[in-house]
């Protein structure tokens, strides 16, 4: 193998710019060039692609987003679509491919492997931490960071005119950044996709805390369950005569520098990628499991379930009563 490709697709995630410049210049200190695919699958069937040296990535470990640009691409589902992304690397004589994104970007790695022949590795990239062969996606960690300071900032205020804050994180299916930045910060009640909850319940906890004399009360709220907004109503409708306010945290949770172990795991994660591809292997996903740095079958990733930590969220339980 002499040449090797690089893209980063679907949603963007801190850490992404590291991934690309470790697996850069890992690549070239391994004697290989590198070529970077702009905007994902779509940049890839449009021929977006680039030659990278090792200044192409200067200046990029600490900035948040990826300089590849990112997109989303339902038209790669289709093999024909496929096809021309395939002939566009083959054009430039490319012999692995590296997709740093999250399930949906594995896919259409697996879908090269499958159908073109391309021989393709996965680092996964998405702030959710949803992907269960691994223990920590990339953008993971900085994302729950920035909900955690934005929780530290709103307990400040809501404790002074002494309110309820309800805080939607993302996590549409998986509900680990508000789990980690719930215990983190000291939330009262953390709602999450994977737990039943139990409204009646939580608005009785916060009339039970108000009594007590707590003078705030912070609910972590994943996306995936409702909306803040249709959740203050609930708790409205359940007698709740506390002052509630809400906050989306939206796309902050995506940008911002990268935290150290976000910049670690992207370092890891490159060098193993471009170790895969060397060693002749295709259609695998690297990850980190028990502290180890990993490779795994594709489809066997992408098959596996996630388990929800429910002792970390029993012991957030507790702690917030």
């Amino acid at each position: 193998m002499r040449k090797i490709g690089v893209l980063t697709s679907g949603g963007d995630a801190p850490g992404m710019n590291a991934a690309i410049r470790a697996v850069t210049r890992y690549a070239i200190y391994k004697g290989l060039e590198v070529y970077g695919i702009e905007r994902g699958y779509t940049g890839l069937i449009n021929s977006e692609i680039k030659q990278m040296d090792r200044r192409a990535v200067s200046d990029i470990i600490q900035r948040g987003g990826t300089i590849l640009k990112t997109s989303r691409s339902p038209e790669f589902r289709e093999v024909g679509y496929q096809k021309i992304a395939a002939e566009n690397l083959e054009a430039y004589d490319i012999e692995g491919l590296v997709v740093i994104g999250g399930d949906g970007s594995f896919r259409g790695a697996k879908d090269l492997t499958d159908n073109c022949g391309i021989v393709t590795v996965g680092i996964p990239g998405t702030i959710d931490n949803d992907l269960a062969y691994t223990d920590y996606t990339l953008g993971f960690d900085t994302a729950v960071n920035t909900a955690l300071s934005a929780i530290n900032n709103l307990r400040d205020t809501m404790t002074s005119h002494e309110r309820v804050c309800i805080v939607e994180v993302m996590g549409r299916k998986c509900g680990d950044i508000a789990l980690y930045a719930g215990l983190g910060g000291g939330a009262e009640v953390i709602i999450v996709p994977e737990v039943h909850n139990d409204i009646a319940q939580i608005a009785k906890s916060i009339a039970v805390n108000k009594r007590k004399g707590k003078t705030s009360d912070i609910i972590v709220l994943a996306e995936g369950v409702c909306r803040a907004v249709e959740l203050k109503q609930q708790l409205k409708d359940q007698g709740i005569t506390s002052s509630i306010k809400t906050t989306e945290l939206g796309y902050i949770q995506r940008g911002g520098a990268p935290t150290m172990q976000d910049r670690m795991l992207a370092a890891q994660f490159g060098v193993r990628a471009v170790d895969v591809l060397l060693e002749g292997k295709g259609s695998r996903v690297v990850g980190i499991k028990d502290n180890k740095i990993v490779d795994v079958d594709t489809t066997e990733a992408l098959k596996m379930e996630r388990v929800f930590n429910t002792e970390l969220y029993n012991c957030a339980s507790i702690l917030g009563m």
